[in-house]
């Protein structure tokens, strides 16, 4: 009798990326800082595809000077932090569909639940880790499969009490529901524009590329532009774009699709809080059990799978 081969379907990844505390910690305080967004749009005195504009606008020349004060310059070499024309087009397209998924997602902030913008504005949740797993040609391990059980569990029992399919709301569901997508394409082409250029110079390029799309956005709609308020803008670039977004940006190049994916759901749970503390949003005891196997099912994920 020969051996039988002990290939098995589920595999790891062809290079798999290893979550450290440092990359945890980035994501799970990223989230934290973006949860804060809805609420300083709502804040805001300009109307909500200008407030996306003027996030990036005031953020863009921190990040640009952030970015040239590392030492890093553009270039059209192919080594370490080089440009090529690929990597252009990426991080271009990437600008467009980020700029994007924040008009889309201001505009159904303001016309639906902030339970249902988060829900659908994340729903890079599932359709993130799920790409990780195609491009990885692989099944989720034991372990994966429990923590996306978990998650989405978790993630019902957040939602579940104020979740509500109300006509009034569809409009507002659906640009969420779409924001959620164009947010898993900006994942997709930042996770690849990572691999060559460092965090800051990527979020810098990836926000400047950002910046028209939003201006003309704003214009068509007729928005109001100038705002008299400067407080909640200032705090949605800083907390948001470079706080939110540079930390985000940075764990996109050290952790793997799957934990990058589950930890979204840190966002519900920070704005649940936000909610409870602002508005006086009580939080059931279905929340709080939903906020644990949250918690617990990132524990799974930043763990190395043994099976």
């Amino acid at each position: 009798m020969h051996p039988r081969s002990s290939e098995r379907k589920t595999v790891s990844p062809k290079n798999p990326v290893e979550p450290t505390p440092l990359a945890i910690a980035a994501v799970i305080l990223a989230n934290a800082a973006l949860a804060f967004g809805p609420w300083f749009v709502r804040l805001a005195d300009v109307g909500p595809v200008s407030s996306a504009f003027w996030r990036i606008a005031l953020a863009a020349p921190l990040l640009a000077g952030a970015a040239l004060a590392t030492g890093w310059r553009p270039s059209r070499n192919t080594g370490a932090g080089g440009l090529s024309g690929v990597l252009w087009a990426m991080i271009a397209v990437g600008g467009v569909c980020f700029a994007a998924d924040l008009a889309s997602w201001h505009l159904g902030i303001l016309r639906t639940t902030l339970a249902n913008a988060t829900l659908f504005g994340n729903c890079a949740i599932l359709m993130f880790p799920i790409y990780g797993f195609l491009a990885a040609r692989s099944w989720p391990t034991r372990i994966q499969g429990i923590a996306l059980l978990l998650a989405t569990v978790g993630a019902a029992l957040l939602m579940g009490r104020s979740y509500q399919l109300d006509p009034r709301n569809l409009a507002g569901d659906m640009l969420c529901l779409l924001a959620g997508v164009l947010y898993t394409g900006y994942f997709i082409l930042m996770a690849r524009a990572r691999a060559t250029l460092p965090p800051v110079p990527a979020l810098a390029l990836s926000t400047l590329a950002s910046i028209l799309p939003l201006l003309l956005f704003a214009l068509l709609l007729g928005e109001t532009m100038w705002p008299t308020h400067w407080g909640p803008l200032v705090g949605l670039a800083l907390v948001s774009q470079v706080i939110g977004q540079g930390l985000m940006i940075f764990a996109l190049g050290k952790l793997p699709p799957l934990v990058v994916g589950l930890a979204l759901l840190v966002q519900p749970v920070v704005g649940a809080t936000i909610g409870w503390t602002v508005y006086g949003e009580k939080l059931g005891l279905p929340d709080l059990f939903g906020a644990s196997l949250v918690a617990v099912a990132l524990v799974l994920v930043s763990r190395r799978a043994r099976d």
